[in-house]
Formats: structure tokens, C-alpha cells, sequence
């Protein structure tokens, strides 16, 4: 049975990937160890899934279904930025979130629950909403990490987007030399949200 790599999200704007992609633009340096996410590829991850089977898909769906019962449409926006796990030891850069919150925090859970009963389970990390601009490479040396994380930390960039959220996706993931393609396998919009044609 052939297997997908894939997880569910919620999709992010064409403007607010422009945008991104300025910043990732203000923020590069000549760091071959530093690995930019393509703005196109940028979402905000709810639940990675890993490798499923395509039959799956069917039953995932119902799952998201029930995880956004009775939810609306709501609005995010971006923040300053942040890396994981510490400025001394980078080895993601992201975007922060904030607006409605509490909102996004109860899909995740509902969506944790929901998933849960399909044989998913639940993430033991606490759920930290962010949009990944880069990853450090696996053979950077600590200095090049900690130089890294303090010329993040000096930038004190931030981006000041709004993010209408109007339902999940759930995407196919396929790694090439490239990096990474994302395909959306199904959507499940939130009540009296537009959704994303």
C-alpha cells in the first residue's frame, strides 16, 4: 500500500508569503549552514502526521470535520521573531502569532482529540503556534549557531501581517533535492468562513 507524507495546517495568504519572503530577504547572510524555507512553502502546522496510507485520508477528514464543528472563521496575525530552542543553540527560526489565540490553542486540542480517535497520537510538546522562516544545518558548529541566534536576536524584526483563518488542510508532503513539495489533499472549512478556492 503506497504511503503519503503528510500533515495538517492552515494555509497562509499570497500577501502575507510576500511579505515573508521581504523579511527572509532582510534577514540572510552569507551562512552556508542556513537552510530558508520557500515563502510559498510557509504554513502554520497543526498536527504533522508522518507517513499515512491513502485510505486514510477518507477517515482524517471526518476527523477534521469534527475538530472544527461549531468553530468560525478568525484572524491571526504575525508577531516578532523567535528560534527554537534557545539563542544559543538555533536551530529553527520562526514567526510568532498572536490574535485569537485562544481559539487556534481550542482547535488544537479539539483536532488532538479528534485525531487521537483515528489512532494519532496526541503531541507531547506543547503546541507553540509559529510560521518557520529557516532551519540550521545539522553540521553547523555551535558558535555558528549561537552568532546566529544573536544576529536574530539583535534584528529585532518583526512583521506585521493579519491572517484570516478559514479552515484545515490536510497536505501531501513530498521531499525532493529541492526540498520539499506540498500538495492539499482536502479542506475542511470553519463555519461562515470563505473558503479557500
Amino acid at each position: 500500500m503506497e504511503k503519503i507524507r503528510s500533515f495538517i495546517a492552515i494555509e497562509l495568504p499570497e500577501g502575507l508569503k510576500t511579505e515573508l519572503a521581504r523579511l527572509q530577504y532582510k534577514l540572510k547572510v552569507e551562512k552556508p549552514r542556513i537552510k530558508w524555507v520557500s515563502p510559498d512553502s510557509i504554513h502554520l502546522t497543526l498536527k504533522f502526521l508522518g507517513d499515512i496510507e491513502i485510505r486514510a485520508v477518507d477517515r482524517i477528514e471526518q476527523a477534521m470535520t469534527e475538530a472544527v464543528n461549531g468553530i468560525e472563521s478568525f484572524d491571526l496575525t504575525t508577531r516578532q521573531l523567535g528560534v527554537f530552542p534557545n539563542p544559543q543553540r538555533v536551530q529553527v527560526v520562526w514567526v510568532g502569532l498572536g490574535g485569537e489565540i485562544d481559539v487556534l490553542n481550542n482547535l488544537y486540542c479539539r483536532l488532538e482529540n479528534s485525531m487521537a480517535g483515528i489512532g494519532f497520537p496526541p503531541e507531547k510538546r506543547g503546541f507553540k503556534p509559529h510560521l518557520t522562516l529557516a532551519r540550521v544545518a545539522d553540521e553547523a558548529l555551535p558558535d555558528e549557531r549561537k552568532k546566529f541566534g544573536d544576529f536574530i536576536s539583535a534584528s529585532k524584526a518583526e512583521i506585521n501581517c493579519s491572517i484570516k483563518a478559514a479552515g484545515l488542510s490536510l497536505m501531501k508532503s513530498e521531499l525532493t533535492p529541492r526540498g520539499a513539495v506540498y500538495t492539499r489533499l482536502a479542506f475542511t472549512g470553519f463555519s461562515l468562513a470563505d473558503n479557500i478556492k
